[in-house]
């Protein structure tokens, strides 16, 4: 017993020992090189992280959507032993790739290069690398060509699309690659792999993909146009938003991987980097354009609202009668109805704000019409300052998508990026772009939002996007709606499909708000909010239905009353007040 306790402890602590030892090595051989002064080692300092965890508030949702399924790119999930059985595809493209360098160059050269610059690949990575630089590199060099011999199909189609001309890609897609891609994207596993190489933790350095091309053309500039041209069809097979005719050529050079080279197609960086670095240390807060999550009280009660409680259920019962008695003040008020009119007048004309003095008379109001004591929904977009306060919930406030046709709202599609979402009140038009949804869709938009989590430093406009298509979208009516005024096309199985994609995007690492985009919104709802119906609809649930137990208790009382009455007259002559009554029998 003792000894299988012993060699159990053996089997624990022999790792643990070896993860020691392995550290130290590697820690002082960081030190040493950073002693030697070695330049090209060491100068990292102008890469920002960009290959980041997908933060636990979005990946606990759904996993799937931001875990590589059938193969690994990079190291974050290069050892999950699902995704091995990849290897073999991709140790064959690293041969092809190795027949087709240059005169005089070796494979082996591509990752002794490659180790040089250990430091900076590692730059790009936010999770620690806990292995050699040369498992690194090599890992580099197997995925890299990899990702170049697919991303060729991309490259072919550009060429197509610009008529023919320019460099030929790199060759037609090997026997062995034949059932993972094709040209037209229709087979499953092409899709897959899509979905796989946009994920936020799957990236590999753009830099890394421009090295292991360079060696197999005939100089750096057809490299780097080689590669912007692969791209460039890439972003055009994954980008959601079909922005325009002619789509802009991928800068390979200003961005760090795919994913980000796609976030900045949608949403272009801001012109002054002076006011982008402003912005990261708070003037996004000051503009209002970007906020934080702030904790609120749990009863949800403001500072200052405990005060000005009493006189708002005053008001809300005030605003009661005034409205009665504007529609009964239109009727002819002769004959019985003056008994009715005249009471509401004089409770129109009381002094409500005197009565606030009286105990328990706030209390009684509101304990009968819900919301009179004065407390507004934050979310209410109707309400004063609504764009100057902070969000306090992740859904955009806004009718969906049918209910905003029903009061004469026209959707119109727009061929540009995010900044073209506006509301035209006089027109009443809502302007949107263009969003396509087929089967990558949603892993694009998540990895997307992942990443503006993750990276942006100041409003997250492509997660207020989603916020506001979640807001719009509801049931496949308001889908239906958007296709068919172009602004969805929609390439999934029905439209059901498509609003539970909408509707699952609700999750959020940060509140926050865009300029424009709540504009929009604020318009919107101001619109929807002005039209009769809209106004009849809401005073029904305001000072009706909300109001079902004051509205019981006055009729009991008022039955009271004439029971009363009825027993009063039974007894004495009522006729010298209300007259001779003629009751007729029908026979």
């Amino acid at each position: 017993m003792a000894a299988s306790d012993h060699q159990a402890a053996g089997r624990h602590a022999a790792p643990l020992a070896f993860d020691e030892v392995r550290w130290v090595v590697q820690i002082r051989r960081s030190l040493q090189e950073d002693a030697a002064g070695d330049d090209d080692d060491d100068d990292d300092d102008g890469i920002p992280v960009s290959v980041f965890n997908v933060p636990k508030q979005l990946h606990v949702h759904k996993p799937e959507a931001y875990t590589p399924q059938l193969i690994a790119l990079g190291p974050y999930h290069h050892w999950r032993p699902e995704l091995y059985e990849m290897e073999r595809y991709k140790l064959a493209a690293a041969r092809r790739a190795q027949r087709r360098l240059r005169a005089g160059v070796k494979l082996d050269g591509l990752v002794e290069h490659l180790a040089r610059l250990e430091r900076k690949v590692r730059a790009y990575y936010h999770r620690y690398l806990d292995f050699s630089g040369e498992t690194l590199s090599w890992m580099m060099v197997v995925d890299g060509a990899f990702l170049l011999e697919f991303l060729q199909i991309y490259a072919a189609v550009a060429v197509a699309g610009e008529g023919g001309g320019g460099s030929r890609p790199l060759r037609r897609v090997s026997s062995r690659m034949a059932h993972l891609v094709d040209f037209a994207g229709r087979k499953a596993a092409h899709n897959l792999i899509l979905r796989d190489m946009i994920m936020l933790e799957n990236q590999v350095p753009l830099c890394v993909l421009l090295k292991i091309l360079d060696p197999q053309c005939e100089s750096a500039d057809d490299a780097g146009e080689l590669l912007a041209r692969m791209v460039t069809g890439l972003m055009k097979e994954l980008c959601p938003f079909k922005m325009m005719d002619s789509f802009p050529a991928a800068n390979v050079g200003k961005h760090a991987h795919l994913l980000e080279l796609l976030y900045y197609l949608l949403v272009p960086k801001p012109a002054d980097d002076a006011a982008a670095e402003a912005g990261a240390h708070g003037s996004f807060h000051d503009r209002g354009e970007g906020y934080d999550i702030e904790e609120q009280p749990a009863d949800g009660s403001g500072g200052g609202a405990e005060e000005q409680q009493p006189a708002a259920g005053s008001h809300h019962v005030k605003q009661l009668f005034v409205a009665v008695w504007g529609i009964v003040s239109r009727l002819k008020t002769a004959g019985p109805m003056k008994h009715v009119a005249k009471p509401m007048e004089v409770a129109a004309k009381a002094p409500w704000k005197m009565l606030n003095v009286v105990p328990g008379f706030s209390t009684t109001v509101a304990s009968f019409m819900p919301g009179a004591d004065g407390s507004a929904n934050p979310g209410d977009p109707t309400a004063a300052g609504y764009l100057a306060r902070p969000p306090l919930m992740e859904q955009i406030v806004v009718p969906s998508a049918s209910e905003l046709a029903n009061v004469g709202v026209r959707f119109s599609p727009t061929a540009g990026d995010l900044s073209t979402i506006a509301f035209d009140a006089k027109t009443a038009t809502f302007h949107l772009p263009v969003v396509t949804l087929d089967a990558n869709t949603e892993v694009v938009l998540r990895n997307l939002v992942a990443y503006e989590a993750a990276a942006a430093s100041g409003p997250l406009v492509l997660a207020r996007y989603t916020e506001l298509m979640n807001g719009i979208v509801d049931t496949d009516e308001d889908v239906a709606v958007l296709r068919r005024r172009g602004v969805v096309v929609n390439r999934m199985k029905n439209d059901g499909e498509a609003a539970k994609l909408w509707n699952g995007m609700t999750r959020s690492v940060r509140l926050t708000k865009v300029a424009f985009v709540d504009a929009a919104v604020d318009e919107a709802n101001r619109y929807h909010g002005g039209r009769w119906r809209v106004k009849t609809k809401r005073f029904m649930r305001k000072y009706v239905f909300s109001s079902w137990q004051l509205l019981t208790f006055a009729a009991a009382i008022v039955m009271l009353l004439l029971t009363m009455l009825e027993a009063f007259c039974s007894v004495y002559t009522c006729s010298r007040w209300f007259g001779d009554i003629t009751i007729i029998n029908a026979e």
